[in-house]
Order: C-alpha cells, then structure tokens, then sequence
C-alpha cells in the first residue's frame, strides 16, 4: 500500500529564472533583511527560501487529490490579487489557470520590495493554512517547518512570514542565539523589545565614550580620527642590516581618479631606520610597490629579502605581532568637509595607545568572574589540506592576540557593562531582560566585526573593510583600526542603528508567530516521531565552510557578555568541532565517510519527525563530484525519494581563481519525500530494474537541458543541476538490481550519469554539429571551457583580476579561499 497525496506546486513547476533574479537583487541590495543583524556564512537569500516554502507547502491545484477547499481558497485569492475591479477574463476557477496565477504570486511575493508587504503577507498565510489540512494538523492548525541545520535563520523565518510553526536548532550557540531572537524574543516582544536594546546600546556608548576620551582623542573640535593604519614589523636578516622592516603590501592610502595620496619609506641609511612621510601625489607604480610578498620581506635599505619562513619564524615568537606594531597613518574626517584626510601618527596618538594598555590592565584586575576578561582560548589549528587560519602559522595562537590593546579595552568595557545589564531591571520579566542582553551582545559583535587586526584599509572606497572579507582568518600584515565613536567603518552608534532599524522593520509581521529555537545536533533531534508537514535545511556543503571555528571569533566575546543567563548555551569552552557535519580534509576518505554517516543519520531523523505524506526539500551546493556523492549517498541511504530538483541562484562567491577552475553561482534545491509506508516505516521492498533505469536516465536528461538553459543555468552549474532528475529515478526504489540479481550502487550510477550529462552537454555546445567522433582530449577542453560559461543574466560570474588583487592587496598569500 502506498501514501496518496497531493503534488505540492514545487514537485510540478518552479519559476527558476524570475527566483534567481529575485535573490541576486536582494544579495546586491543594502536593505533590512535579516543579513545585516549578523554575519552567517554561505547564509541563503530570504526571498529564495520564500519561494520555495510557498512552493513546498501549498499543493498543486492541477492534481486530482488537491483538496476542493484549497482551489475554492486559492481561487478567491489569486482574484482578489490579480484582478481586483473585475477587468481580467482569467478563470481563476480553472485549475491550470490557478497554478499559473500561483506561481506569479510567488515570482512577485518573492521580490524584496514585497517582503513586508500586508497583502501579500495576509494572502500567503491564508494559502499556508488552508494547505496544511491535506496531511495533518500542528495544534494551532498550522503546518510546522523544520530545520534543523538552521545557521543563519532564512528558512525558519521566512517560514513564519508565510504563517507556519518553525522549529530551528543548530549545534552552534551563536546559530542559536541568532535564532531566538529572530523566532523567539521579537514575536514576543516586538518594539518594547527594540526601543530597550537602542535605549540601552546608546546609553553604554556615551558612558564608554566618555570613560574612553583620553584613548580616542580628536585632534580638534571640528577634526576627528575614524582610522589608525597599522603594519606588522620583522627585523632584516640581511648582512650587516637588523632594520625594523614594516610589512605593507602596498603604499596607497587613498586610491581614486583624482587622489592618489600614499605613504613614502624615507631611509636613514647611516643609522638603518626607516620612517614615514605623506605623499600627496604618489606615483601608482610606487605606490603598489610594498615591502611584503608571498610572505617574504624585502628591506628597503639593502634590498635583501628575508625569507618567508624567518618571517612566520620572527611574528611567532611574538605572538603575531599585533601589539608591536607600528602605527603609521591616521585618517581623519572634518566637520563641513567631504572626504578623508590623512596624516602621520603623532606624540598624541601614540600617548592615547599606552593610556589604552593601562586601563586595560585596570578592567582586567576588577573584573571577578570566573572567566578571563579577555579571550584567551586557542584560535583555530591548521592541520591537513585546507588552512582556514594562516594566523596561526604567525604565533597567534590565542583570539585575544588578534586585537590591538585599544581594542581590547574598548570591547572589554562593552562587556562589561553589557554583562551587568540584568542590574538595571531588577523586578522586570527575566526573560525579557535576557533577550536585551542577547541582542546587545549580538550587536557588539559587528563593533568586534570591524575591530580586529585581520581588517583592512581599503584604498579605492577610502574604508575599513571588516575581518571577514573571506571565510576564512587570513593573516593581514597592515592593518587597520576603528575609531568606534569616529562616525565612519566600524562606528559603534551606526553599527547599533543599524542593527535595531532590521529588528523593527521585521517586529510588524512576526507578531502572533509561534517559533521555537533549540541548541541541538541534526543527529538527535528532540522533536517527536511525525510530528512535522515539511523538513527544509541547507545543510553544511561537504568540505565548503569551517562554522564552528569562523564562530568561535564571536563565541569567545559572547560568553564573556551572557554567559551567567545562558549557562546551558555556554558550557562549551568553544563552538563544538567534532559534531559538526563537515569535511575539512577534501581527499580524506575516512572523513568522507563520517560526513556520509552523520548527514545521513541527519536526514534519518527529519525523515522520523516528519509525517509521511510530509515533503522535504534539501539544498546543497558544490563544485566536486565527491562532495554530491557523499550528500546523495546519505540521502538514499536516509530513505529519501527525489520528485523534483530546482537549481536558483543564490550563492554569493562565484569567481574563477587564479587556477581557472569554476565556481558556481546556484544551489540545487532537492524536494523529496519519505521512501516510507503509510505507518511511517521504512519502504525496503521496492526493487529497481538496472536496465529500465539507464533507459530512462538519457531521456530525462535529454528533457531537462534545455529548460536549464532556457532559465540561463549554464556551465557548471547546470552540471551538477542535472543530478536532481538523474536521481529522481534512482531514489524511487530502495535497492537497484541487474538482472543477475547483483546491487547497483549509488557511485556506479553516478559514473553514467555524469556520461549522459557530458553527452547532452557537447550536443548543446555544438548545437547542429556531430560530437561523437572527438579525441578525449578535445571534448574535455569542450567541456572545461563550458564550465567556465558565464551570461550577464545570472549563471556564472568570472570577477575581473583587478577586483580579486584589490581584495587582497593587503592579505598574506596563505589565505584560504572564500566558498563558492
């Protein structure tokens, strides 16, 4: 006996095209969506995720087993929107008619100008709760979305936009702490909530400001300093030299059409110092001209360059070097005058940095928890292929060695007072006091985002760049630093602003919202057997991005803040590591392996809290065949059934490196259901024929090609795009069989698949043309260079080389690559 239920719109159709342009318009955009609260990594748009829990939850009208109130409701819906005085002649009644109609509100509802639009909000949760009668009803009548790889929180939230139950976990507390407020404290306490962090937030700033005024001096009323430019130093191993050599990749300060202004190495040879000066007019060639590269310092006296290992050798026995640095460069601002202004450091400055080192060592001796003041817990280990922390390969070895010491003073007295913040509301609701100091804490993290040691002085856009340019701890010779009461980068009052302006422009909407946020692996999820309508994750991406240890760079600061409320958040000494469902070694077999277990043992669980006629949708992104082998093994193996696969556009890094490999520009959205019987036990009966299956496969891939290109997914990405219909026909059974009675794997499948993908690829390449008789060689170039295929209309994007160099003018050649 089999479930019978109706297709849901995304199992049918799914507008890939007009979503993709959707997301990149919000992934370009400066608005109030939840990405500006706080950075997570490879966080996907909120408009996509929109779509496709609209698509996901809402049943197609074209099916014979849709629900009649359903269409009755939609129809009534889709008239109200589309024709509202009564002038269209579209019968809305019409079930083709209405699937269209369907589709255009996701298309339109989906664009960011409609996030918070009422109507569209009021028609959506209507739709979602009406769909929610066709496999079971959450206690409110609500379906209830899951997911339990939440990060940074778009699909719980866009859940809730939609009118539906979310339930989000995550292993990490920071994923967490994100997630609560979002689903949890802003439903619940909406604008009280924000008026009290803004309060509050501005009412530290003028303390600190004022307690700090001797740290940050202006140079005069109407002049202030926003930025201090610091470079590392090494000493020459040259013959005879020991200059103090500054590690500076480049010169320029300010780099424009009509400013060119740079720093200028003047040399006292008889004395071997090296000192700085202004130029006003520095020659570019000069100017790009620095002391520093691919690690090896060349001294501007003698020209002798010290090898890159004695330079790692020299920072490591000072701890990266941070607080010996030499400050180089002030930018000021002044009041009634565009742009920035530059000057050399002076007496003043250097005078407000040892009055910093001072208080420091005050706060640390009156602080009287149990934790040190600042983090002295280890920085991320490089071990193995993949480096996502040169720093270590310098000696900072602990995260406090990451910041200067005004740096540390100025976010240590955040802490501080952040941590007494329960002192001010000592008969208000507990809970709401800690969701005050949870969001205070948060919006102290984009302060410490911009304020580290790994942040950069851009030259073209004359600003600070905070430290995650990349996922990734890069090592930065020259540095930059925050004035965070300067009104630029980095300024406290605008980083605070803009963090409660992305609480109130969602707090409308969520009001009534039932979400609910638990700190939790995938593996062990605490919710019951059946209990969930729809599982929808975006997993972590094999071997792509190391969350616990980026974490860790605001985990450590967190603790110190809330840690005495949040005891059950905060019992780790750092982000969990070993649980993490991730490969951090690419060609580890043994880590493949363990991430093929624990993904599926994630997705057996969504599977268990889901209801069986519940529908799940998984998205996953990656350019390596090893990685969609081991993510679609663990779903098979999961007892997963895919009916549908939809590539949109919505990853953020896509570039071709300096190797010229391609990146992509899409995620796959994997819809699938349980393989399970009506009582939700596991279907093991159904056998697959080997041969009707490799009928069939060239077929649906012949299909599938050209409505990819149709909606411009090219390349590679339309590659690996071709795997959702490929195993829509192997996942439908729980074994495949020869006709010798021998299994058929997973991985061999996958090696004629990628054959039919290569084949319906040349035929598309040369369209018209006979490519069979080609040399290996030449269809592999065919191919290579597909893959590389970019349009101006979305597919894959190849950033010029003069952008990536200036992304990195200031970065240690030992850099990890960002995730594509």
């Amino acid at each position: 006996m089999t479930i019978s239920y109706p297709k849901r719109l995304i199992e049918v159709d799914f507008p890939i095209k007009k979503i993709s342009e959707n997301a990149r318009k919000e992934k370009g955009s400066h608005n109030l969506q939840i990405a500006s609260l706080h950075i997570w990594w490879a966080r996907k748009p909120q408009v996509s995720c929109r779509a496709i829990l609209c698509a996901a939850l809402w049943p197609d009208p074209v099916d014979s087993l849709c629900p009649p109130k359903f269409n009755q409701t939609a129809s009534t819906l889709m008239e109200s929107y589309f024709n509202p005085i009564n002038t269209s002649e579209k019968n809305y009644s019409d079930p083709q008619e209405l699937r269209h109609a369907l589709f255009d509100f996701i298309v339109d509802f989906s664009n960011i100008e409609k996030s918070n639009n009422e109507q569209c909000i009021r028609i959506a949760r209507e739709l979602t709760k009406v769909a929610c009668e066709i496999d079971g009803k959450s206690n409110d009548n609500l379906p209830l979305v899951v997911d339990p790889f939440a990060g940074g929180g778009s699909i719980p939230f866009e859940a809730l936009r939609i009118g539906a139950n979310a339930y989000a976990s995550d292993l990490n507390p920071v994923a967490v702490l994100l997630n609560k407020i979002l689903l949890e404290y802003l439903p619940k306490y909406g604008d009280s909530l924000v008026e009290e962090v803004l309060k509050n937030g501005k009412l530290i700033e003028e303390e600190i400001e004022k307690d700090l005024a001797d740290c940050y001096p202006k140079d005069s009323q109407d002049e202030i300093p926003i930025a201090y430019l610091w470079a590392r130093t090494v000493k020459c191993e040259g013959p005879s030299c020991g200059a103090t050599i500054p590690l500076m990749s480049s010169k320029w300060l300010a780099k424009k059409d009509k400013k060119h202004i740079g720093i200028r190495l003047d040399l006292d040879k008889e004395n071997k110092k090296i000192s700085f000066s202004l130029d006003n007019n520095i020659n570019p060639k000069d100017a790009d001209e620095g002391t520093i590269k691919r690690s090896a310092a060349t001294c501007p006296l003698c020209g002798y360059t010290t090898p890159a290992d004695s330079v790692r050798k020299q920072l490591n026995k000072r701890r990266g070097g941070t607080q010996d640095s030499v400050l180089y460069s002030v930018v000021t601002v002044k009041k009634g005058s565009p742009g920035r202004n530059y000057r050399l450091a002076s007496e003043s400055d250097h005078k407000a940095i040892e009055i910093a080192k001072q208080k420091l060592e005050f706060l640390k001796k009156n602080w009287t928890e149990d934790i040190s003041l600042t983090p002295d817990e280890q920085t991320p280990r490089n071990t193995g292929h993949r480096s996502v922390a040169s720093i270590v390969l310098y000696g900072i070895d602990r995260w406090d060695e990451l910041f200067t010491s005004r740096q540390l003073l100025t976010i240590s007295s955040f802490v501080t007072k952040i941590h007494a913040i329960e002192e001010k509301y000592p008969n208000s609701d507990k809970e709401f006091v800690k969701a005050i100091q949870i969001c205070l804490a948060l919006s102290l993290d984009k302060l410490i985002q911009y304020n580290s040691s790994l942040c950069r002085w851009k030259a073209s856009g004359e600003g600070v760049v905070d430290t995650f340019g990349r996922q990734a701890f890069p090592m930065m010779m020259n540095y930059a630093e925050s004035n965070i009461f300067g009104g630029a980068s980095g300024n406290y009052r605008t980083l605070l602003s803009r963090f409660t302006d992305v609480l109130k422009n969602n707090s409308k909407f969520l009001q009534g919202c039932n979400g609910t946020v638990q700190l939790s692996s995938a593996l062990k999820n605490p919710l019951p057997t059946g209990i969930a309508q729809a599982f929808v994750t975006d997993p972590p991406y094999y071997d792509a991005v190391a969350y616990a240890d980026l974490a860790d760079f605001f985990y450590v600061w967190l603790k110190r803040a809330i840690h005495s409320k949040n005891q059950n958040i905060f019992h780790f000494s750092l982000s969990p590591k070993e649980e993490q469902v991730i490969v951090w070694h690419p060609h580890s077999t043994q880590e493949k392996s363990d991430f093929e277990i624990k993904m599926k043992s994630a997705l057996e669980e969504s599977r268990r809290i889901l209801s069986p006629a519940g529908i799940g949708v998984v998205i996953f992104a990656h350019k390596s065949t090893s990685g969609w082998e081991a993510q679609l093994q663990a779903m098979v193996d999961a007892g997963w059934i895919i009916t549908a696969s939809w590539p949109i556009d919505t990853e953020m890094g896509s570039r071709m490196n300096a190797m010229g490999t391609a990146s992509l520009a899409s995620s796959v959205h994997l819809v699938c259901r349980p393989r399970v019987n009506p009582d939700g036990s596991l279907l093991t009966d159904n056998i697959g024929e080997w041969s009707d299956i490799l009928s069939e496969l060239p077929i649906r891939i012949h299909e599938w090609m050209p409505r990819l290109k149709e909606e411009n997914v090219v390349g590679a990405d339309a590659i690996f795009s071709c795997l959702g219909p490929a195993l829509e026909i192997f996942s439908r059974y729980s074994r495949v069989e020869k006709a010798s009675g021998d299994q058929v794997f997973l991985k061999d499948y996958l090696e004629k698949v990628w054959e039919a993908v290569e084949k319906e690829a040349l035929l598309m390449i040369f369209e018209g043309a006979d490519a069979s008789g080609f040399e290996e060689d030449s269809r592999l170039t065919a191919m290579w260079l597909w893959t590389l295929k970019g349009d101006s209309n979305g597919g894959q994007k190849v950033e010029s080389p003069q952008q990536d160099d200036e992304e990195r003018e200031n970065e240690d050649e030992t850099g990890s690559p960002s995730k594509t």
